[in-house]
């Protein structure tokens, strides 16, 4: 899997072309290729897309959809962020390689600005990638389509958590909602009782 930033606009539409040209002539296998743009919100959109076997619709197909769908989710949102910061705590430049994020290395590619690549590519060897991406003054990141799988399942995971824990602590809100407005009406109803502020002066 590769991912591959650009610092012009239409960069990513000429590599996702180099990429056909290069399936086509067997020098490398492109499953399914897309360019994407980071949106302020960090949703990933579609620019456009090339692709094989099942592929033909990238957004929902392959290792590659699930890639699409979890970097532009609230996951990537998280570890890629609209501003293309990366959250500290979780995935810092700095980590080591036992601690760093395939995801994260991947979502730090596409940020907010021109659009990018993201290509699951089956290659003898990066350098006929690397020399067209190059040209291109492209920036790639490729990580193995197993390893990328591996988080892609945990980023499920974590997502489903996440989306776990968000309704338990709306459930409680609305509880706690509930309780404070019961309190409240009973109060404002004691308070319209006959000779409430004469018991409420009496009271031990």
């Amino acid at each position: 899997m590769i991912a591959v930033s650009f610092p012009e606009e239409p960069d990513a539409y000429e590599a996702l072309a180099r990429l056909k040209d290069l399936d086509s002539q067997a020098s490398v296998g492109v499953q399914g290729a897309a360019v994407v743009t980071r949106e302020q919100d960090g949703r990933l959109t579609i620019k456009d897309q090339f692709g094989k076997d099942g592929y033909a619709d990238t957004a929902g197909g392959g290792v590659l959809g699930l890639l699409v769908g979890v970097l532009g989710g609230p996951v990537g949102v998280l570890i890629g962020g609209a501003s293309g910061l990366v959250v500290g705590s979780l995935f810092d430049d700095d980590d080591d390689e036992h601690t760093r994020s395939v995801l994260g290395d991947m979502s730090k590619s596409i940020r907010v600005g021109p659009p990018g690549l993201l290509a699951e590519v089956s290659e003898t060897g990066p350098e006929a990638v690397d020399a067209v991406m190059a040209h291109l003054n492209g920036t790639v990141v490729r990580r193995s389509a197993a390893d990328v799988e591996l988080e892609l399942a945990a980023a499920e995971d974590a997502q489903r958590e996440a989306k776990k824990k968000a309704r338990q602590e709306l459930r409680e809100a609305r509880h706690k909602k509930h309780k404070d407005e019961v309190d409240a009406k009973v109060a404002e109803m004691k308070a319209k009782l006959p000779g409430h502020k004469h018991l409420s002066g009496a009271h031990s």
